[in-house]
């Protein structure tokens, strides 16, 4: 009996892994936008969405030199960096002698409500996200 209820688990299995496929999201269909109050920043929702509860993946362009200013997230964000390199610092202001470089192929993880800001020092650089929603961008300062 043992037996036939593992069979019949694993042809279930089988059978919905056979069901499921993937679903790329290739460079050239992501869409783009660029918040108003950050010139050079560009971000597209590739996975989830922010006001949408469960696991999200957002894709981050920075153009040299730009700083995103201090902010928080309701969330813990893994942070990976694809391209270039982002000065990451702590703090509810920017202070340039405490950024650390994040280069090219390392992550790194913004705890839920910890105010940081991120820094293209040395040029453009990509980055991506990932977390739980629904989620958010507070900048400090603001209501």
């Amino acid at each position: 009996m043992v037996f036939a209820v593992m069979i019949i688990g694993i042809i279930a299995n089988h059978s919905y892994a056979q069901a499921i496929k993937p679903r790329p999201v290739s460079p050239d269909s992501v869409q783009w936008n660029s918040p108003p109050a950050l010139p050079g920043v560009q971000a597209a929702w590739l996975v989830g969405a922010q006001d949408k509860p469960g696991l999200y993946i957002l894709r981050v362009k920075l153009k040299t030199g730009v700083i995103i200013p201090p902010h928080t997230h309701p969330d813990e964000r893994n942070t990976t960096v694809l391209s270039g390199t982002v000065y990451v610092g702590f703090g509810e202001v920017f202070d340039a002698s405490k950024v650390v470089a994040v280069h090219a192929g390392s992550v790194y993880v913004v705890p839920a409500n910890a105010a940081h800001y991120i820094w293209a020092k040395d040029g453009d650089a990509v980055y991506q996200e990932s977390g739980t929603g629904p989620t958010a961008n507070k900048m400090i300062g603001s209501k």
